[in-house]
């Protein structure tokens, strides 16, 4: 294995000098938390107000993180990642959303987004949320309420929308299944996940008889998870299905732990990073040591976690691209990771949210507060991008130096 995740060269190779000193300009700006904070909260305001900064977010944070407003868009970006080995997985990114119209509709834009991915030789996945299916407060119930897990439930009306919810999701499984096309079911909220890994596990029983189609998603900075992922493996081995995961540190830490003070319960949250991290390796190894009953897709932009799932590929004598391991870095992010790992013939993707700029807010809004607030996420990317530009000024002085005089006569 020759990887290095220092290598700006490989990373950057498909960004233009232009696009890297506006990624440059981005993320020196959400370096300071403060501007983000007051960006944050101004801009899903300012969008509604109809004032023209759409333009402005387009060719800044939107061009950065989100792959166009429409699928069709993201067909630009798709083939300049694959002309490097990467692939694509997309996420039709509108949240927040209500009402069973809505839900309808997402719906059917998760299958037209299947069907179009089908068309496509390197978009392997989609990812979706069940949020985008089903109302919140009925997830939320069905998380607190055992009976209602269990399907005996007094309210006929909760039963019937959550036997619709179970519709839909079927239904975009069964076209994923069709299509090969994974389906990478989002983690939510702890208050909210029951249900969403009970269904998922249902349609795993479901749909990966034969490969693995359905993923559910486990965030590790939870102290419960690599439990759950060691019962999860024990469910599918006895009911004779394959395992889907997909490994993330988490997105909802500061909500989580504000919510159990409030509440009055034990945070769901681990004690410190370190916990974090241990859980997230062990939880690598754990699927690496059984990659013929779990396929496994490690979406991290930690460093030392993708060297060592890499590491234990070689040790263990598996393909770089075994058809049970997958990367994933988010799209205007990490491209140190994602590009190496793809030089050295990891199968890899960027994840890539689409939808127009009004629905991708809360994304993107997710995004700036990220990279302000993971310790020294904003200054590695810096100093990769300054790192690449430096090279590239180098390379050009060093070309004009090298042509003399004589050589122009």
């Amino acid at each position: 294995m020759n990887i290095s995740f220092d290598n700006t060269e490989n990373a950057f190779a498909y960004k233009s000098d232009k696009e890297l000193k506006g990624a440059k300009f981005l993320f020196t700006t959400m370096g300071f938390p403060w501007f983000v904070q007051v960006g944050t909260r101004l801009t899903p305001f300012v969008m509604k107000t109809g004032l023209p900064v759409h333009g402005i977010i387009r060719k800044t944070i939107f061009k950065q993180f989100v792959g166009g407003e429409s699928l069709e868009e993201t067909a630009a970006v798709g083939n300049i990642l694959g002309k490097y080995g990467v692939q694509v997985i997309l996420d039709y990114g509108v949240e927040g959303k209500e009402g069973e119209g809505s839900f309808d509709h997402a719906t059917d834009e998760f299958i037209r987004v299947i069907n179009y991915a089908a068309t496509q030789t390197n978009i392997p996945f989609i990812s979706i949320k069940v949020t985008g299916l089903a109302r919140f407060g009925l997830l939320q119930t069905l998380n607190e309420a055992p009976r209602l897990r269990s399907g005996i439930h007094d309210h006929e009306e909760e039963i019937a929308e959550w036997d619709r919810v179970r519709e839909r999701m079927y239904a975009i499984c069964e076209v994923a299944a069709q299509k090969n096309i994974g389906v990478l079911i989002d983690a939510e909220e702890s208050w909210i996940q029951d249900p969403v890994d009970r269904l998922t596990m249902e349609m795993m029983e479901i749909f990966n008889k034969e490969k693995v189609i359905v993923f559910n998603t486990i965030q590790l900075y939870r102290h419960d998870r690599l439990h759950f992922l060691k019962l999860s493996h024990t469910i599918a081995k006895q009911q004779g299905f394959m395992l889907g995961m997909k490994l993330v540190r988490g997105a909802y830490m500061e909500k989580e732990r504000s919510r159990a003070v409030e509440k009055g319960y034990p945070s769901p949250i681990q004690a410190d990073k370190a916990a974090t991290d241990r859980d997230y390796d062990a939880a690598i190894a754990y699927c690496i040591d059984h990659i013929e009953q779990i396929s496994v897709i490690v979406a991290s932009h930690n460093e030392k976690s993708n060297l060592l799932a890499a590491q234990l590929l070689n040790e263990k004598g598996l393909s770089h691209k075994h058809p049970h391991i997958h990367f994933s870095q988010l799209y205007g992010m990490s491209d140190n990771i994602t590009f190496n790992l793809a030089k050295d013939g990891f199968a890899v993707s960027k994840y890539l949210p689409f939808g127009p700029i009004r629905d991708v807010i809360p994304y993107l809004m997710r995004r700036a507060q990220e990279n302000s607030s993971v310790s020294g996420q904003t200054g590695r990317e810096l100093s990769l991008i300054k790192k690449e530009l430096a090279r590239r000024k180098g390379r050009e002085g060093k070309a004009i130096h090298s042509f003399s005089p004589q050589e122009s006569q």
